[in-house]
Parts: structure tokens; sequence; C-alpha cells
């Protein structure tokens, strides 16, 4: 039996048995999308955590008090001991450093703002003119503490909050009262909505003095710091700490987290939960497999006169085996390539109800599908056609 008898005679009775043959394909089918389906989700989510860190900031690196190293981080509250300050003479020693394109001291609460007869709680940032560039906020009107104007009280407004509270004025010029201040709208951000669940849109920023006379204190709640270049990153990073250590009196009291190493921590976590998603939905596959075997088992039984018939016409065990085989490979075919449009088509109602989530299935996952689902019919396919092959011609015509 040539290779085209044999995958000619293998169709026809895969088309002739339909609705066995429409059990094992759905099957396959369902497993293969499963496949595409969560490992879509799971490099989706990689994908956004990626961009939503990108969209922070470039080359970034966030100085914070106190040692993330250490493990005594309670005992030491318990003591009564907490980590030493920040400062904006910290804030300032790093901005003199060689790998430090420009620095935003920063201040983070709550207070609230009036105007126009309106009053609302608004979230505060307090810094320089550097926040709005490494943070990579776009002003729409006006600018924030331009030279000469650092010690004007000023105020940038969220677009909502501008919306909100001139909506139909022109922000710029007005005059808000911000807890117990009076300050000067000198600017309103571009609209730029949730980035790493924090809305840019409803907040405020005013110079870093007049935050901490707002909320009190004397110290930083963060420092950013954008390097030069990318490869300045590591060494922005060393110099950062020893230069707090000194200034310090030796402390090593102050951990600086980089953009990169965020990111290859979550880059992990996700790929690692796409992995382990992937194989659960792989186990599905599995399922489907042991469903091709129980199917060609029992066709045996159905089929014994037929392999009979060919045995006895001249086909040999292998040409039964090969036969078998050529079944297994047309229904897991037909399955996995079924599958792989149903994954796709989920994967696109995804971004359609989720556009922010960009669920696109990686190759390998859709590749690794058809294959494992191929391997797995070919293989559940190896009993059963062993067994068909060692029929006795006679025996097997006698049965009916």
């Amino acid at each position: 039996m040539t290779l085209i008898d044999t995958l000619q005679t293998s169709f026809k009775t895969v088309v002739s048995y339909r609705i066995r043959s429409l059990l094992i394909i759905l099957a396959m089918a369902l497993g293969v999308a499963a496949v595409v389906i969560l490992t879509a989700i799971g490099d989706g989510a990689r994908n956004y955590v990626i961009n939503q860190f990108s969209s922070i900031g470039t080359n970034l690196l966030v100085v914070l008090p106190g040692r993330a190293e250490t493990s005594g981080s309670f005992l030491g509250a318990v003591l009564g001991q907490t980590p030493r300050d920040l400062t904006l003479k910290d804030a300032q020693l790093i901005g003199r450093l060689p790998y430090v394109r420009r620095y935003a001291p920063l201040n983070v609460g709550e207070a609230e703002l009036s105007a126009a007869n309106r009053l609302r709680e608004v979230t505060v940032l307090g810094s320089n003119a550097n926040l709005i560039p490494i943070r990579h906020m776009k002003l729409a009107q006006g600018s924030f503490m331009a030279p000469g104007t650092e010690n004007n009280a000023q105020i940038v407004l969220g677009a909502k909050i501008a919306r909100e509270f001139f909506p139909h004025t022109q922000a710029i010029g007005q005059r808000v009262r911000l807890g117990d201040s009076r300050f000067l709208v000198s600017g309103v951000l571009t609209a730029q909505g949730e980035t790493m669940g924090f809305n840019t849109d409803e907040i405020v920023i005013i110079p870093i003095d007049f935050a901490q006379t707002l909320f009190n204190t004397t110290s930083l709640f963060r420092i950013l710091i954008e390097a030069k270049n990318h490869s300045d990153i590591e060494p922005a990073k060393r110099a950062i700490l020893a230069t707090l250590k000194q200034s310090h009196d030796g402390e090593e009291d102050t951990t600086v987290i980089t953009q990169d190493a965020i990111l290859a921590t979550f880059d992990k976590i996700l790929q690692a939960l796409t992995l382990a998603v992937a194989g659960i939905a792989a186990i599905s596959l599995i399922v489907a497999g042991i469903l091709v075997m129980n199917v060609m088992l029992i066709a045996i039984n159905q089929r014994t006169a037929e392999i009979g018939l060919l045995k006895a016409i001249g086909a040999t065990s292998g040409d039964i085996r090969r036969l078998f085989f050529a079944e297994a490979v047309w229904l897991s075919l037909v399955g996995a390539v079924l599958g792989f449009l149903l994954g796709q088509f989920g994967s696109l109602l995804l971004r359609l109800t989720f556009p922010q989530l960009p669920a696109w299935a990686p190759a390998w996952a859709s590749v690794a599908g058809i294959l494992v689902a191929l391997a797995t019919g070919v293989l559940a396919s190896l009993f059963p056609a062993n067994r068909a092959a060692r029929l006795d011609a006679v025996k097997a015509l006698g049965k009916k």
C-alpha cells in the first residue's frame, strides 16, 4: 500500500465515521484553543506590565529610605528604630553626579482643593520641574516652575481636575486654594489616564518646598532619577548609594531600585505564569489523546472484518499500522488547526473586550499546541494500531 493509498483510505474512513471523528476533532480543538488563549492572556499580561513600566520613565532609578536587602525592618520598628529620612540635600547631592541627567525629589499626600465654588480631595505631588519629563508627563497648557519662578506658589492641574473646576473658562491664571494656601494655576497636564494604577488626570503638582510646608515634613517620600544613558544605570546606582552613605555618616540606610530590575522580576514571574497555564491547558490535550485511543480501540472491534479483508488482499501488518497512524494524524491535524483558529478568535475577543491588554498568543505557544496535539494523537494510536496489525486475517474475516 503506497503512501497516497494510505492517506486516501484513512481520510475516507475518518469521513465515514462522522460523529466519532467530530468528537475527537472537537476534543483536540478545545485543547489547542485553551493553550493559545491562556498563553495569550499570560503573555499579554507580561507585555502590559512592561508597557506600563516603560510609560512611567526611561533609564529610571528610584531612591527609597531604608535598606530593602535586610530582613530586620520589623525588629527595628519594634525597637523604635526608623530608617533615616531622605532630604532635599540628598536629592541635590545626587543631582550633581555625572551619570545623572535630571532628578526629582518627591512628596505625595492628599489635600482639599477648592475653587469656583467647588471642593474635592486630590492627590498632591510635590516636586520640581524635572518631574514632568522624568515621568513622561506632558503639559497641554502653560508651564511649571519656569526659571526664576521656583519660589512662586504655582500649581499644575491634572486634565480631569482642570475640567471639573474650570469647565467653561481657561484654567491657566486662575487662583485655587489647596489646604490653607493659595496657588496660581500655571499649567494643565495632557490627559494620560491610568499608569500602574495611578491616574495622572486626577493629581495636582506643586513645588516641593510648598508640599513640605503643606504636609508639615522635611523628609522626602522618594527621589526619582533619570540616568543619562541606559548603560549609566548601574554606575549611577553605585554612585548614588556611595554618595548617600557618605552623606548619612557611613550608614547604608537607603535603597536604589532600577527600572530594569523591576521589569526583569515581573518578566520572570509572568513568563513562569504563562508556562504554567500553558501546561495546565496542555493536560486537556492528553485527555484528548486518551479519547483517541479509546475510540480507536472500539473502532478495531467494529472494523475487524475490514482489517481481515485488507490483509486477505495483500495488506501487511505495517500497512494496517500505518493506516491507523494516518487516521490519527488526520484527526489530530484537523483538530489542531481548528483549535488554533478558535484560539486566535478567542484572543481577538479578549483584545476587543480589554483593549489595554495586548492578548497576542506567542508564536511558540501556537506551534507547540499544534505539535503536542499531533504527537498526542499519534502516540495514543500506537497501542490500537499495533493491536489491529496483529489481527489474524482468517479469524478477522470470520467475525461479523
